[in-house]
């Protein structure tokens, strides 16, 4: 399992949290995904409202056919407050020490959140891929930033995403007449590729099945109906 780099401390204040955003922005890698994609993974968190507990979960799909080879939970404190902007100091501790009790390594991770769609082009998607030094995908629900124009209807199509004059993402059509998701690039992976993986791992539902998995099972966790587990069975895939 490969484990996060340790760039910065988590006990920090708004504003050296905008700081380090903005150092590590340049880290950011854009490139093809060169390398053969076995196992995608995806996270979510879910925090309990009635204290400062989050529950946070890392589920592993095989590509081949989207079935299940690993999971990891954690539940934590939360330790930093809700801004936007920077939910990735909110969420990224919990998320972490899920992906450590993984039992597979994955070769790509999306994110439910912002990658470069974020005002300094570097939301959740971006941090944790740096951390993991990992081809990350940003694949929100909501918008942050920018403006796009409707994609047409059919699944697979696309309108681009422009903040400030610049393509920071794309509105991604994962079913057909459903609402779009925002894609965009975390770290090592270029847009198109990101749209590509996407679209693989799509299967009947507007959210990809990594974070659709993700979202059930911390909802489950926090509800205590998750049993977690590493299932064993693994095939191949290539991307």
């Amino acid at each position: 399992m490969n484990l996060p780099r340790q760039l910065h401390p988590w006990t920090v204040t708004p504003q050296e949290a905008i700081a380090i955003q903005q150092r590590l922005r340049s880290q950011v890698i854009e490139e093809p995904i060169t390398r053969p994609v076995r196992f995608v993974a995806g996270c979510d968190i879910s925090f309990d409202k009635g204290s400062d507990l989050v529950y946070a979960g890392v589920v592993v799909l095989s590509l081949l056919d989207l079935s299940e080879v690993a999971r990891g939970t954690a539940v934590t404190r939360v330790g930093f407050p809700y801004i936007p902007g920077l939910l990735s100091f909110r969420e990224s501790p919990a998320v972490l020490e899920a992906w450590s009790r993984l039992q597979t390594t994955p070769d790509a991770l999306l994110v439910d959140g912002q990658g470069l769609a974020h005002p300094r082009r570097f939301g959740i998607a971006c941090h944790l891929g740096l951390l993991l030094d990992l081809v990350s995908i940003g694949c929100a629900k909501s918008l942050l930033v920018g403006r796009f124009e409707e994609p047409l209807p059919q699944a697979g199509s696309y309108s681009p995403l422009i903040d400030r004059e610049e393509t920071v993402g794309v509105a991604l059509r994962t079913e057909d007449h459903v609402n779009p998701v925002f894609v965009s690039i975390g770290h090592r992976t270029t847009l198109e590729d990101a749209i590509q993986l996407v679209l693989r791992c799509t299967r009947g539902y507007r959210l990809p099945e990594p974070t659709r998995q993700a979202h059930l099972l911390v909802n489950a966790l926090r509800r205590g109906e998750a049993h977690p587990g590493s299932p064993s069975s693994v095939q191949e895939s290539l991307f």
